[in-house]
């Protein structure tokens, strides 16, 4: 009640070594599983900044080896003064999400021209690529997002952002496979439920699962 009182309401704690524990404790899981199943690849986690950009909190997730994914044009603000700082390296995967205007387009540019080639910008719709490549004349990397449904009885149902499972293959190959500029290094998809045993959750990562097994067959990159 003395913080309340003297900071105002609502007031947000945040116990910063859980933060540490929660990353940890994900690292573990999936090396656990790639030692295991002896999957030969390395698991990169990476912390979105749009769910806290408090610094002491960015600080704290960082201290723990992670990479970075963006949601916005302010976002790549922050990556570039964390650059500034020595926070984050060269070869720190910088994920960039979410729906792009221009603003958001031209500071992923400004960082890939930077020369930060792990500036990875997720393809969110069919525009996005054309107006990437016109920002920049450098080499980059690129995702591509997979539009997953919604759970049917979810209460706003309608097909999320990205690009329709039925189209990725064809979007690869036309506007991908031949272009010197740009590489696939990622498919990206999410499933609004999270990991659950039901129909739609397994239907939705079959499907996606699909997706990325046709593509890895023609990808060269």
């Amino acid at each position: 009640m003395e913080l309340v009182e003297q900071y105002g309401s609502p007031l947000k704690f945040t116990y910063l070594p859980k933060i540490s524990d929660n990353i940890q404790r994900a690292q573990k899981w999936f090396n656990d599983a790639f030692a295991k199943a002896d999957y030969k690849a390395k698991y990169h986690y990476c912390y979105c900044t749009k769910s806290s950009h408090f610094k002491h909190v960015l600080d704290t997730a960082l201290s723990n080896d992670i990479h970075l994914e963006t949601s916005s044009a302010f976002d790549i603000d922050i990556i570039k003064s964390l650059k500034a700082e020595g926070k984050i390296k060269e070869d720190t995967y910088i994920i960039s999400n979410g729906f792009k205007r221009e603003k958001y387009i031209d500071n992923i540019a400004d960082l890939i021209n930077s020369g930060h080639k792990n500036c990875i910008p997720i393809i969110d719709n069919y525009e996005e690529l054309d107006l990437l490549t016109n920002a920049t004349d450098k080499d980059f990397k690129v995702g591509i997002r997979i539009a997953s449904e919604e759970e049917p009885k979810f209460e706003f149902y309608t097909s999320r952002l990205g690009i329709g499972y039925k189209n990725i293959l064809s979007f690869y190959k036309n506007q991908i496979q031949e272009n010197k500029q740009v590489s696939l290094k990622m498919l990206h998809f999410f499933i609004n439920t999270g990991i659950r045993d039901n129909a739609y959750y397994w239907n939705e990562l079959h499907k996606c699962l699909k997706v990325y097994i046709s593509l890895k067959k023609i990808c060269l990159h």
